[in-house]
């Protein structure tokens, strides 16, 4: 017993000399209970409805005012006015809105001559809880104008409302295997990355580079190189194996597997990037296990990967706009649920591109050339 509680002393000690990691232990749970308690359920709000009224009749007025009343009030959409459906409906498909709202030419005409009017809701619906949410809140909204208080004794003729899906039905697990994609990928950079630079580190082999005259960014370059390259292998196999098991149709298209490996390579040195930049100065081998843990947290569930982000408090949603996360899982949203272009998905590609340059260059800055 006095040599096992000899062991015990030694590993208590050492879990001593690392009050970071102490904190970070007890900080975790709390963390991982706040971010999943708001990260799912939430009210979905602030969604983009393209609104394209073809009539200018009183009774479309009237669908355009209660519209304007849930912007205003219960905020679930934001209202976006178009002009030509043909706009509204590539946007939807480039996901810069949720929703487009017609209002049909004959409307009004309609509506006075009690013959079945109608209003159509085209949606995205490979975000089932958006998708949900919005059909939910515009039939609410024509059930309001059906009712005796929003119409006048002029205006008569309940109208009905036809819901479009601009695509196929998503199952569940499809809307889950982009984050699962990013998941893996970034599951690659810690432990190829992350783990595997501070192992070495406490075991004196990066001493054997600080004396050869390599500079610093040739260093760390080397290292996001390399774990980037690991990265990429492990993103590959899930998003090929995982589009087979989530049933994605056409999975082997060459210009859409093109694109795919784009965006694997450039999350890859995003996230490899990122991950050197919080390893640069940690010398603690235990530290980065519990950093770890948090990270998972903090980037995935805020990401949209599991659930859309409209329905998050506002400090979540600020999280998101930062997190590399959220481009990378909206760009594979978008190829493989979406089969979109390059169009769609730049604006994710650039805010990628221009984090890995950031942190690759902070990392550098960083990096100590001593012991």
């Amino acid at each position: 017993m006095y040599r096992t509680w000899a062991i015990v002393e030694r590993e208590l000690r050492r879990f001593r000399r690392s009050p970071a990691l102490i904190v970070m232990s007890m900080i975790f749970p709390v963390v991982q209970l706040v971010v999943l308690g708001y990260a799912f359920g939430g009210n979905v709000k602030h969604l983009k409805l393209g609104v394209v009224n073809q009539d200018s009749g009183v009774p479309s007025v009237r669908v355009r005012e209660l519209a304007g009343a849930v912007t205003a009030g219960a905020r679930t959409f934001d209202t976006i006015e178009y002009g030509d459906e043909g706009v509204a409906l590539q946007d939807l498909r480039d996901g810069r809105i949720n929703g487009v709202l017609t209002i049909p030419p004959d409307f009004s005409r309609r509506v006075l001559a009690r013959n079945q009017p109608r209003i159509a809701l085209i949606e995205d619906n490979t975000d089932s809880f958006v998708s949900a949410s919005l059909a939910g809140t515009v039939a609410g909204l024509v059930g309001a104008f059906n009712t005796p208080e929003a119409t006048t004794i002029r205006v008569t003729g309940n109208a009905k409302l036809d819901v479009v899906e601009v695509y196929p039905y998503v199952p569940y697990v499809q809307y889950l295997l982009p984050g699962s994609i990013v998941m893996s990928i970034f599951m690659m950079v810690m432990i190829g990355g992350g783990i595997i630079f501070i192992d070495d580190k406490a075991r004196g082999l990066h001493e054997g580079y600080l004396v050869t005259p390599i500079k610093k960014l040739e260093l760390i370059a080397g290292f996001n190189i390399s774990g980037t390259i690991k990265s990429v292998l492990s993103g590959s196999a899930l998003m090929i194996v995982g589009s087979l098991i989530a049933g994605i149709p056409n999975p082997f298209v060459v210009l859409r597997l093109f694109r795919l490996f784009v965006v694997i390579v450039i999350t890859a040195f995003a996230l490899i990037s990122m991950m050197f930049l919080i390893m640069v100065r940690i010398s603690d081998p235990l530290l980065p296990r519990a950093i770890f843990g948090v990270l998972n947290t903090l980037l995935y569930f805020p990401s949209g990967a599991v659930y859309p982000q409209q329905g998050f408090p506002p400090w979540m949603q600020v999280i998101a706009v930062v997190d590399p996360f959220t481009y990378a899982v909206h760009a594979f949203k978008c190829l493989l649920l979406k089969n979109t272009g390059f169009g769609a998905i730049a604006g994710d590609l650039a805010y990628l591109l221009i984090f890995s340059a950031v942190a690759m260059s902070a990392a550098t800055l960083l990096f100590r050339r001593t012991l």
